[in-house]
This record gives structure tokens, C-alpha cells and sequence, in this order.
């Protein structure tokens, strides 16, 4: 089947915070931009999160994620952004060309310049390979929020949530609303991943208690979840009765059309690889927001796509990438964002953005080339699982663009 073909200037893929935000400022300055969301309305995660905390960095205000996504919306398409919902990118025909299904057929559209703002999701119990029964009543916290606030249906009398960072605690306000009371919050490591107003807040609202080195073993129940199973660090195994679970967290990036464009993947993050100013390693492609750096809050992710914009118009007027080296992290650090840098460029949102795997106290982090030591940051505060961790960018002047890969470590 044949397919017509058209071109635009920009293209965005995903009308989440990040891929509004960039639309909103090119939009703004007179680029023509047209942006591909999948689902029915723009907005992203934020669309299904109905609890308050959104908005403070980029917007100014405290809003709810639903109020959120629609004034995000709305500044893109005020600004002149074309948005086209129940849209998809199926795969590419061409360096910066996408072949689009949407409900007007089938197209090839050709861009200048293609950002990729594809987001996260969280690992479903198979991908997190929980052996047992398969019932229903088995959720990710976006499946429960689009189940709860987007199709009204009825989710359960009592709940596991398996996780304990932000994301988790957002689960057991969705499952208040819905009538729904949690049994525990259980997570396999040693102290939860939020912040301490979050775990104490929800332990006088709603009492239920957080229990810690708990691994879920499997799951039990035929038609409806019967129980949990967990098994203790020493080895303790105990049932937990419910007919409803929660797994929280513990992303990944939407990183298929990714993969499919042939764009070279960050072995830690799982995401594209990019520079500091979010480019990938096909030029004229941008990666963004939750896609490169899985996961950070909706107003840091929509402040980074304010700035991309202005890398993108470089782009179209012609500058070229300068060199750049990969860097990469030791255990137990997981991950870092940007994973590509050459001097002068520092990060859009300043900083480095880097995840451990394990709580670590006192930490000193060292940034190292070819055995030269670049810089080294101390830390007063622990460095947590799921919550992030900045390295400052003053050692980018040091490195050499031409040398080996720059390795960033505790010591």
C-alpha cells in the first residue's frame, strides 16, 4: 500500500511535558512543529495522575496532573503547535523521515529535525519475572491511575503496593480514591526511596505499614489475587492477603522507535545516547525528557524541552555536533544523563543527573579519564535508590574530546 509523504520543520514524538514544552518554545519563535501522541489526549503521565504537587518549577503554580496537562496543551497549541492525538510513529523510512498511522490512513512525514519524547513506563509484573498465579487484579500505578480516573472501574477491597518511591506513594492515594485500603508497602531494600514527609504523611493518613528487605516471591489466586508472597532478607516467607497489587517504579524508557531508527543506546539508562544538548547519535534526531533519563518529575523534564528548543534551532540553522565521548558509571551506580559530553557544552538543566542501586552515605563520586582524575564531589546527604543525584558539570573543560570514554565512580 502506497502511503503519501509531506515535510515539516519539527517533529515530535510524544505529547508528554518534555515534548509539549520544546513544541511550545520552537512553536513560540516561528518553527513549524507538529507533534504525534499516540493516545487520546495530550498531556502525558500527568493526564491520569490526580493528585496535586504539579507545575512548581515551570509553570510557577500548584496544580493537579490533569490541570497540568491541559495548560501544558494549551501553550503548545497556542504557540501554534499542531498536536495530533490517537497518532502513531510506527517505524522509519528515511534518516529524519517516520512513517505515521493515525485514523486519516497511513503517511510518511519528513522533518528537518525529529525529537524523540517517547517518556517511561514501569515493569510490569512479567518483565519483572514474578512467578505464581495469573489472576486479575494485577496493576502497574499507570494502569491503576487510567483504570481509576480515565475508565471508572472497580479495582478491589485490598492492596499490596510492591515499591516504596515517589511513584509508590501516588499508587496509595489512587487506591484511597477508589475505595481501596493497603495492606503494606513492601520494598527489597533497606529504607524507602521518597522523601520522609511522603512515607509519614501516608502513615497518619492512611496506616498502613512500609515493610523493608521484602521480596515478592509469587503470587497467588485463580480467577482474582488471593496473596502475596514475600520472602524476608533471612529468608522468612510470608503471605499477605489481598486481591489487589500494585508494582511501582523501577522504569524504563519507551525506547522501540528508538531502537528501530538504528539510534545507539546507552548501555545504563536503556534510552538513547546523548550529549549534553540531548542530541543521539543520528544527526538531527533529539532524545527527551523521560526517554533519556527514566524518571525525573514532569516540571524538570518540561524545563529541559524549553531548552532543547534552542539546540534544535541551531540545528536548523545549519551549526554542526562537535566531538564527544561517551561516559559511563561503576557499580553500584546505575546510570548517568547526559552519557555523551565534549567540551564546551554543560547540560541543559546543569547538571548531571546519575541513579545508585544501593543507599550510599557520605559518598565521594570521582570523574576519571584514561587515569586522570577530572574532578571529585563530596555528598552530606545519602544518595538513594530512585531519587536523583547531581554531579556538578565543572570538569566538562577537562575532558578530552579525542581520549577514552570518561568513567564516573565512588571512591
Amino acid at each position: 500500500m502506497s502511503s503519501r509523504r509531506r515535510e515539516v520543520d519539527v517533529l515530535v514524538v510524544g505529547a508528554g511535558p518534555a515534548g509539549l514544552a520544546v513544541a511550545t518554545r520552537l512553536a513560540g519563535a516561528g518553527v513549524g512543529v507538529e507533534v504525534l501522541e499516540r493516545e487520546r489526549e495530550p498531556g502525558g503521565i500527568p493526564r491520569h495522575s490526580h493528585h496535586t504537587g504539579f507545575g512548581v518549577r515551570d509553570l510557577r503554580r500548584i496544580v493537579s496532573g490533569p490541570t497540568y496537562a491541559r495548560r501544558r496543551s494549551e501553550l503548545a497549541a497556542r504557540a501554534g503547535a499542531y498536536i495530533r492525538v490517537e497518532t502513531t510513529a510506527t517505524g522509519w523510512t528515511g534518516e529524519r523521515e517516520l512513517e505515521v498511522v493515525s485514523p486519516a490512513g497511513i503517511e510518511r512525514i519528513a522533518a528537518r529535525a525529529v525529537v524523540l519524547a517517547t517518556g517511561a513506563r514501569e515493569r510490569p509484573r512479567s518483565a519483572r519475572l514474578v512467578p505464581g498465579d495469573r489472576p486479575a487484579g494485577v496493576f502497574t500505578t499507570g494502569e491503576l491511575q487510567q483504570a481509576v480516573y480515565l475508565h471508572r472501574e472497580r479495582i478491589g477491597t485490598r492492596a499490596v503496593i510492591v515499591g516504596a518511591e515517589h511513584v509508590s506513594f501516588s499508587a496509595a492515594l489512587t487506591l484511597h480514591h477508589a475505595g481501596v485500603r493497603v495492606v503494606a508497602m513492601l520494598t527489597e531494600l533497606p529504607s524507602h526511596q521518597s522523601f520522609a514527609v511522603f512515607r509519614y504523611g501516608a502513615a497518619i493518613r492512611f496506616r498502613f505499614p512500609v515493610l523493608y528487605g521484602r521480596t515478592v516471591v509469587g503470587l497467588r489466586g485463580r480467577r482474582r489475587l488471593a496473596a502475596v508472597e514475600t520472602r524476608t532478607a533471612s529468608g522468612v516467607r510470608e503471605s499477605l492477603a489481598c486481591d489487589t497489587v500494585v508494582f511501582t517504579g523501577d522504569w524504563i524508557p519507551d525506547h522501540e522507535l528508538a531502537r528501530r531508527g538504528g539510534l545507539a543506546i546507552d548501555r545504563g539508562t536503556k534510552g538513547p545516547a546523548v550529549d549534553a544538548e540531548l542530541r543521539t547519535s543520528v544527526p538531527g534526531v533529539f532524545a527527551a525528557g523521560n526517554l533519556v533519563h527514566p524518571v525525573e518529575t514532569a516540571d524538570l523534564v518540561a524545563l529541559e524541552g524549553e531548552r532543547l528548543a534552542s539546540a534544535v534551532e541551531r540545528h536548523l540553522a545549519g551549526a554542526e555536533s562537535a566531538a564527544t565521548v561517551a561516559v559511563s558509571v561503576e557499580p553500584p551506580l546505575r546510570w548517568i544523563c547526559p552519557n555523551r559530553v565534549g567540551p564546551p557544552a554543560s547540560p541543559l538543566l546543569g547538571w548531571f543527573t546519575y541513579r545508585t542501586a544501593a543507599p550510599v552515605r557520605r559518598a565521594r563520586v570521582a570523574v576519571e579519564q584514561d587515569g586522570r582524575r577530572l574532578y571529585e564531589q563530596r555528598y552530606r546527604h545519602e544518595l538513594v535508590p530512585s531519587r536523583p543525584c547531581r554531579l556538578d558539570p565543572a570538569w566538562i573543560a577537562k575532558v578530552d574530546a579525542s581520549g577514552p570514554e570518561v568513567v564516573v565512580r565512588l571512591t
